[in-house]
């Protein structure tokens, strides 16, 4: 039986520098994998960015995809992200169509699921809402009767329960003087 594709979530500790990111996203072209996700920032070291990639996969493509990132210059640290050993968010803005005689549900409906209002405007009112992506598809699905105006999501962010840490300072240090 073929292995079933899933999505992945797979962290890289990579060189904050111009191209590292268009090296890293042509590597999953030319493969043929879709990103689903692209999370980038800066680290507590500016020399070191930190990208959060989430790709669809069968386990056995995902860890050929890391053993292609493993080899690029600018990749330091790479983990792919065990969905019960980490934490996950991704935060949504999204814009609903509200006449006013249907404000007190979206205002119910965004208190019960913990979503911030943060503009109201004549027929419309955005929300901000920050969590586990499951929880945000529940919420947009809340949404759609509604109608929703638009609506952007971050893709996720991940960290490692416990105390390993990708963002080693030493094993960066160490990488730099062997190459």
């Amino acid at each position: 039986m073929p292995e079933k594709s899933q999505k992945h979530i797979i962290t890289a500790l990579v060189t904050n520098r111009a191209g590292v990111l268009t090296r890293i996203s042509g590597l999953f072209a030319r493969r043929g994998y879709n990103i689903d996700s692209l999370s980038v920032c800066s680290t507590n070291n500016p020399k070191l960015s930190r990208m959060t990639i989430v790709a669809l996969g069968t386990d056995d493509e995902i860890s050929q995809i890391v053993r292609q990132l493993d080899k690029l210059w600018d990749c330091h640290k790479i983990k792919i992200f065990e969905p019960n050993e980490s934490v996950k968010r991704e935060l949504l803005l999204i814009k609903v169509n509200v006449p006013a005689d249907k404000r007190p549900e979206i205002e119910s409906t965004a208190n019960m699921m913990k979503v911030k209002i943060i503009d109201v405007g004549a027929a419309s009112v955005i929300c901000e809402m920050t969590g586990e992506p499951n929880k945000i598809d529940k919420f947009v699905e809340l949404m759609q009767p509604y109608g929703i105006l638009e609506l952007a999501r971050t893709g996720i962010t991940a960290l490692s329960r416990g105390s390993e840490c990708l963002d080693d300072l030493e094993d960066y240090n160490e990488q730099i003087s062997n190459r």
